[in-house]
């Protein structure tokens, strides 16, 4: 005997079709772009030396700079607002699938979006021409955060409790590709074999590589802590460098690089394949 949706159910499912899932695919497509020119910076970086920023500034001076640069922008801005709310539908009806409803993941939805949503507002404030505020330096805007916080009561606390967050988020990352966890929420059983290993390929040395970038984010964060020094602290540019001061040189930078690259390339899969 079949039963009959409950009304939350039903907004539930309003909520994740029609506009929401072409948001997705589209907020999908704009992160690849992303990751993408962010990933091709610090290749370049890596192999030349070059002064580029590789971070989200550095990717949207090089969108700006391209024939129709600015209609990019404001494509890239609308993709990561229609991905800010899909995670939003996600944190008030539950995500799809049979785990989606679950309190934590309800959480995790709910920072994505507001993450997702500060990085569209950027993105439309360089497109509108602010380009300080879309396309500031990470690694001045991550000192100024840090400076701000070591000032308030406990300072080093909060500071150490966001790092260490941050570190941990990155090595989760990192296992989670190894352990090819995202095929869960791919349309797997639909995907043909090329399909497949392409999205394996990609998203275990795209997520690798993401990670790394983070627990190492995370880490100088840690250091800032310690310190009370938020000249520690380092953005998406300044931590991508840091890899080139390790034993492996600038061969460990391009690798991660690479891995940046490649995440972006998993990217445009998802906005294929990705269940939402």
């Amino acid at each position: 005997m079949t039963t009959a949706s409950s009304p939350a159910t039903v907004v539930g499912r309003t909520a994740r079709g029609g506009a929401v899932r072409v948001g997705a695919r589209m907020g999908f497509m704009a992160r690849g772009v992303l990751y993408l020119l962010v990933g091709a910076l610090a290749v370049r970086i890596g192999l030349t030396g070059t002064g580029e920023q590789a971070d989200r500034g550095g990717a949207l001076a090089e969108v700006a700079g391209t024939p129709f640069g600015a209609v990019l922008l404001w494509a890239l801005g609308l993709g990561l607002a229609g991905m800010a709310l899909w995670r939003l539908s996600e944190a008030v009806f539950g995500a799809a699938g049979p785990e989606g409803d679950g309190a934590g993941k309800r959480a995790m939805s709910g920072a994505r979006c507001v993450f997702y949503g500060v990085s569209s507002f950027l993105v439309f404030s360089f497109a509108a021409g602010a380009g300080g505020s879309g396309a500031g330096s990470s690694d001045r805007q991550s000192r100024d955060v840090t400076g701000r916080l070591l000032a308030l009561p406990g300072g080093q606390w909060w500071v150490g409790a966001a790092a260490v967050g941050f570190a941990a988020a990155g090595l989760w990352m990192a296992g989670s590709a190894v352990a090819r966890r995202y095929r869960k929420h791919l349309e797997w059983g639909r995907m043909s074999r090329g399909a497949r290993l392409f999205m394996d390929s990609t998203g275990i040395a795209g997520g690798v590589g993401r990670g790394l970038v983070f627990a190492a984010a995370g880490w100088f964060g840690v250091r800032a802590a310690y310190t009370f020094d938020p000249a520690e602290a380092k953005g998406m540019d300044d931590t991508i460098r840091s890899f080139a001061q390790t034993p492996a040189g600038p061969w460990l930078l391009v690798a991660v690089a690479v891995g940046l690259v490649l995440f972006g390339v998993f990217s445009f899969g998802q906005a294929k394949w990705r269940e939402v």
